[in-house]
Order: structure tokens, then sequence, then C-alpha cells
């Protein structure tokens, strides 16, 4: 019995809690807490974002960011985020995953004034939330496209097996319903013949499992590699480097952290869209409620192409064609 009444007096004291809200210090102040479904340093979308949001704030002196990292252990999400916007100081809470909206949505049934804005996630229908979704399909497609330009060159670690790889660290919708599929149709427009190997880490950690399975994807005949898997993925990156294989890049420019290996990347504009959110927040022109998709066309997924490291990795041949093959996209 004692549990119950605890339970109901914490249920009682959240609703208590989610009909108040601390006043602004000033009308015009804007409070932000920036919630990273793990932890920065390793993820460049988490990067990016806490970077922009940061940022904007130097440049805006009435606006508080306040970074929270809530680790590796989804389960633990809902808790730390509901614990967090309890006490009613957040304008809004900022993030970025696909897997969020849900648990937003559970939390603001609890806290019916707090507002969500998460990138990289599709929800519609909820007027506490407003969603941005990358066109990872897109990006997918011409990093695929990249590789298969590679994996059927005569460039010095390539060879004649047309094989791919994919070392993501979970599986999650966005990966198997776009990514995946995106970076090997890129590919076979190539070559139809070309094959992708995928392997799942299941941690965005354990660099040495990436590593385990990036040698045996080599065994098998893979010569090019792409990954989605945090910090797990200097794994990919060393043995890649130590077995002489290539990497393109999701999301962000990586060239410098191993040149002549990492030969393309991808960037997502993840800083640019941050701190247009934050703009249109503190403006108050922020509409929730629906997700906005942005990819290429837009200016939100682009290429890095004037990075040395691009230029000198890869043959013209093969950089002609690939920007010939983005610039189509783009139109």
């Amino acid at each position: 019995m004692k549990k119950i009444y605890a339970i109901i007096l914490l249920l009682c004291m959240v609703f208590t809690m989610s009909c108040t809200r601390k006043p602004p210090a000033n009308e015009n102040d804007l409070s932000v807490l920036v919630f990273i479904t793990g932890v920065v340093a390793g993820s460049p979308p988490h990067e990016l974002m806490a970077e922009g949001a940061l940022e904007f704030a130097r440049d805006n002196p009435n606006v508080n960011i306040k970074i929270y990292e809530a680790g590796m252990n989804q389960g633990e999400w809902e808790r730390q985020l509901a614990e967090m916007v309890s006490g009613g100081e957040y304008d809004v809470v900022l993030s970025s995953n696909p897997s969020l909206p849900e648990i937003c949505a559970n939390i603001g049934k609890l806290f019916p004034n707090q507002k969500f804005i998460i990138a990289d996630a599709q929800y519609e229908g909820n007027p506490q939330i407003k969603t941005y979704f990358y066109n990872q399909y897109e990006q997918s497609l011409f990093l695929g496209y990249l590789a298969g330009l590679i994996t059927t060159s005569n460039m010095q670690n390539t060879n004649s097996q047309k094989r791919i790889g994919f070392i993501a660290a979970q599986e999650y919708p966005l990966l198997t319903r776009q990514m995946i599929p995106g970076f090997l149709e890129g590919a076979r427009l190539v070559d139809p013949e070309i094959e992708l190997d995928r392997r799942i880490i299941g941690s965005w950690a354990d660099a040495a499992r990436a590593a385990e399975l990036t040698s045996a994807m080599i065994d098998a005949g893979v010569d090019v590699f792409t990954s989605i898997a945090g910090g797990a993925a200097q794994g990919l990156i060393r043995t890649a480097s130590d077995r002489g294989a290539y990497i393109v890049w999701y999301n962000t420019n990586a060239y410098s952290q191993a040149p002549g290996v990492i030969v393309g990347c991808g960037i997502m504009e993840q800083k640019k869209l941050t701190m247009e959110i934050l703009k249109d927040v503190l403006e108050g022109k922020m509409e929730y409620g629906f997700s906005q998709t942005i990819g290429v066309k837009e200016g939100y997924i682009r290429f890095d192409f004037d990075d040395p490291h691009y230029q000198n990795s890869l043959p013209q041949d093969i950089r002609e064609r690939f920007e010939n093959f983005f610039d189509n996209l783009v139109r």
C-alpha cells in the first residue's frame, strides 16, 4: 500500500508541475534545453546541434542554452527528459533523433505547455512537437553512387569483387528503410552487379567490435565502406587505414581523420538548421504540429567538393562522373 500511495503522490506532483511554469526573467528571454540522445563527442549531428545552439546564444545574450547528454541507454531517455522539463524552466526542448517524437508525445501529456523541436525525425499532428526530416535517402544515394564508382575502378586498394560495406551501430527504421536501400541503389546505378555487405555492431561506442567487422568484411571482398556508428566508427577508420580500404562518410567533413582513406564526405547542415530554428523560436515564428522535409534541393544536405583531400584522393574521371550525378540531384 505504501508503494501505491507513493506512486499516487508522485503523479499528483507531476500534474501539479505540468500546470505551472516559471515565469521568464524577461519576456524576451529564451531558455532552451538541448537534449542529446547519447553524448556529443563522436556524433556529427549532436556536435553540430550543440555548436549551433551555443553560437546562437553567444550572438543573442537573452538566450540561455542547457546542453544535456542523456547517454546511450534509450530506456532512460523518457525518464531523464521528464525530470528535466518538470520544473517548467525551458521554453523549448531541442533534440535530434528519429526515436524521440514518441517519447516527447508521452511527456507532453504530462506537461501540456512544453514545446519540442526534433531534427532528423518525422512526426505530425501533435501541437507541441515540430520535426525536421532530413532526406537521408538522397545522401545515401549519392554516397552509394560514389562508392560504386570507386569499387568498380582500378584505384590502388580496390579489387574485382564489386562489394561495398555498410556498418551501423544498431538497426532503426530510418536506417533500414532509407539509408541502406539508398546506398545500395546509388551503387547499382553505376553497376547493377554491385553487392552490399551490411553488419550491425550492437553499440554506438564499441570501436573494437567495429574493427573486427571491418576486417572480416575486407576478407570477404569489401573495398569501400560507409557507416552510421558514432564513436564506434573509429574502429572502421583504423582498420581501413591499416588494411587498405576506402570510406565514404555521412553528415560531416571527416577527410582529415584519414586522408586518402576517407575519400568522400556528405554534409548535413545541422548547425545551420539549429540556428535557424532558434531564430524562429526567438522571433515567435515557429509553427508546431507538422514535419518539414529538407534535403539536397533545400540546401540542408550537400557534399564537400572543395576539400583538397577529396580532390587529391580520387581520379579526375571519378570526380567528374560523381559531380555530374550530384548536379542532377540538385536540379
